[in-house]
């Protein structure tokens, strides 16, 4: 039996000071007034209301026990079959409804311009580019034959045609007609040992001390004269003294110039880079007068001249470089240099994946290169005014803990490693909230940028590790000196492309490129060389030399060996050993011998 719909009783109501009111639907001693104002007992449904159904068992006379035995106070209106699938139906809209504002919530930046998401639903799917295949180009493939070929990619014979041209103009305006003109084969054979010092770690050491007898090199006297050397030094220029005054009103790099921008275009001709590519800043080590010297104090030679490289993460090839020389005189600040600089060093490449620091990263550049369908993955600095304030908020965030905010291009994370620290990321690549399975929980976007962050880095140390640059109170010439640095380091990347199998068991392969890309270099000078030296290690590399044989350290008389140790016939501690047996001999217990008597 099914009883038909019954009105549910309203449920008692409390007063004013906590008292139960009494219910006229519940309750006999409750009254009400009748038509003729004489109090009238509140009437029970009739049976006559009750519809009979197969399909129900219970009555009206059960459903008024029931209620019947709850007092006032605990009365709950019965269940009913109505108001309980209105009741589901209402809390089921209110997840889905919920779960919409949340999928629906977007956090507003700082500047109000752009609307971020923490869903990447409504984000666009990010297709790279094409670019060209990684490698050296075509250019280059066709003319490297030797070790040395590949550093005149770079140090071009017209380069070294204008240092040789103002050299020897200098030369003779200040020694007048008694100067002796370099020639191109003294300014190689000059090149060649400024590598060389810097591969026997000795860029600071003085030059008396590189071309005597008992504490340098053989091959140094062998090539020239200490005078020789010291005369190119002093007299080395790269541009006309007289027209400087002029040209320094359009460029401060004016005493440098004209070498300058015959050299930077050939890093690019050279070599396709990778997918991925770094840009940061290197610093050039200077303490003298210059008028666009920098201030770094995360560096660790802190002053100095400051240049915007842009190279390969995966082999650190310089591929293009540009000086910064300050804002012009009485010029105001520049606005959005970051942007400025990192779109100037990217022209003309398409479909790679830039990684920067914060210093450049912006939302603003990352539209800017998706149009030039480029990449970007980079830190990004706390006061940027399109950042939401969510994502800066790390007080009650759990440590390893990231949080994604996502717009139509571009994704940021946060990323909590430790308490009280909050790391940021922007990127255009990635366009979903992925995170690793390691321990420390890190996203893929953090991972990408440690992969790649790097190149820079990592260019300043392969180059600083034998390094040419010598001391020096002239500018130009300090910067001449990086020049050749960073030519000789991509060289050794064009021929170990060319030539990958060559050295391959070697784990010092870069100082042996260098030691026979300076050997080969003050070769030539050695064989031409009209008065023999007076060393007698040097006359055997000479002699080496004359007959066509690369020179070597360990030919002829007394070589310089690696560590002190006491005579073998005294107790002096010297570094001199016998080309025949190899025992240490000091000056007093050796004899000189020609090359012809030498056995």
């Amino acid at each position: 039996m099914v009883t038909a719909p019954v009105a549910a009783p309203r449920p008692a109501l409390r007063g004013r000071r906590g008292r139960p009111t009494q219910c006229p639907a519940r309750t006999s001693r409750s009254v009400r007034s009748g038509p003729s104002g004489r109090p009238t007992t509140p009437q029970r449904p009739t049976p006559a209301a009750t519809v009979s159904s197969p399909s129900t068992s219970r009555s009206l006379s059960s459903a008024e026990d029931d209620a019947n035995s709850v007092s006032d106070g605990e009365w709950e209106p019965p269940p009913q079959a109505d108001s309980s699938s209105a009741s589901d139906s209402s809390s089921s809209e209110s997840e889905v409804t919920g779960d919409t504002a949340e999928e629906n919530e977007k956090w507003q930046s700082k500047n109000g311009m752009i609307s971020w998401e923490p869903t990447e639903a409504n984000t666009l799917r990010y297709i790279p580019g094409a670019c060209l295949r990684e490698g050296p180009t075509a250019y280059a493939i066709r003319r490297i034959s030797d070790i040395q070929s590949c550093m005149d990619l770079f140090i071009t014979e017209d380069i070294a045609q204008q240092v040789l041209k103002y050299t020897n103009l200098h030369g003779r305006r200040t020694n007048g007609d008694g100067f002796v003109e370099i020639t191109m084969m003294e300014l190689r054979a000059f090149f060649g040992l400024l590598i060389l010092a810097g591969v026997y770690r000795s860029r600071d050491e003085s030059t008396h001390s590189l071309w005597s007898e008992g504490t340098g090199r053989a091959i140094f006297p062998a090539t020239m004269p200490r005078k020789n050397f010291e005369k190119i030094v002093s007299t080395i220029r790269f541009n006309d003294k007289l027209t400087r005054s002029r040209r320094l009103k359009d460029s401060k790099m004016a005493a440098i110039w004209v070498v300058w921008e015959k050299w930077a275009p050939r890093l690019q001709l050279m070599y396709n880079p990778g997918v991925d590519i770094c840009v940061d800043e290197q610093l050039v080590p200077f303490r003298g007068h210059c008028r666009f010297r920098q201030y770094i104090p995360n560096k660790p030679a802190r002053y100095g001249m400051k240049i915007w490289v842009a190279c390969d993460a995966r082999t650190s090839y310089a591929w293009k470089m540009l000086v910064y020389t300050g804002k012009q005189d009485g010029a105001s600040p520049e606005v959005n240099q970051g942007k400025r600089v990192v779109l100037e060093l990217l022209e003309g490449l398409e479909g790679h994946t830039v990684t920067c620091d914060n210093f450049f990263t912006s939302y603003a550049l990352g539209e800017e290169l998706l149009k030039r369908k480029i990449a970007m993955v980079g830190t990004i600095r706390k006061n940027k005014p399109e950042l939401p304030p969510k994502l800066l908020e790390v007080r009650k965030r759990a440590i390893l803990s990231s949080m994604f905010a996502f717009s139509s291009t571009h994704t940021l994370v946060s990323y909590v490693p430790k308490r009280g620290k909050n790391v940021l990321l922007l990127s255009t690549k990635h366009r979903e909230p992925a995170i690793s399975n390691e321990p420390h929980r890190k996203p893929m976007i953090i991972l990408d940028y440690n992969r790649n962050k790097g190149g820079v880095d990592n260019l300043d140390k392969v180059t600083g590790t034998y390094s040419c640059r010598r001391r020096t109170q002239r500018w130009p010439l300090k910067m001449f000196y990086n020049m050749l640095d960073v030519s000789a380091y991509n060289a050794f990347v064009l021929w170990r492309c060319v030539n990958p199998q060559w050295k391959e068991s070697d784990t010092h392969r870069r100082r042996l490129f260098l030691e026979e890309l300076g050997k080969a270099m003050v070769t030539p000078l050695m064989q031409q060389r009209q008065r023999l030296p007076r060393n007698p290690s040097a006359v055997a590399l000479v002699d080496a030399a004359r007959a066509g044989e690369q020179p070597e350290e360990g030919d002829g008389p007394p070589a310089m060996a690696g560590t002190r140790r006491q005579c073998r016939f005294c107790s002096k501690r010297i570094r001199n050993t016998c080309c025949k047996c190899g025992q240490h001999i000091c000056r007093a217990h050796t004899f000189m011998l020609c090359s012809t008597c030498c056995p």
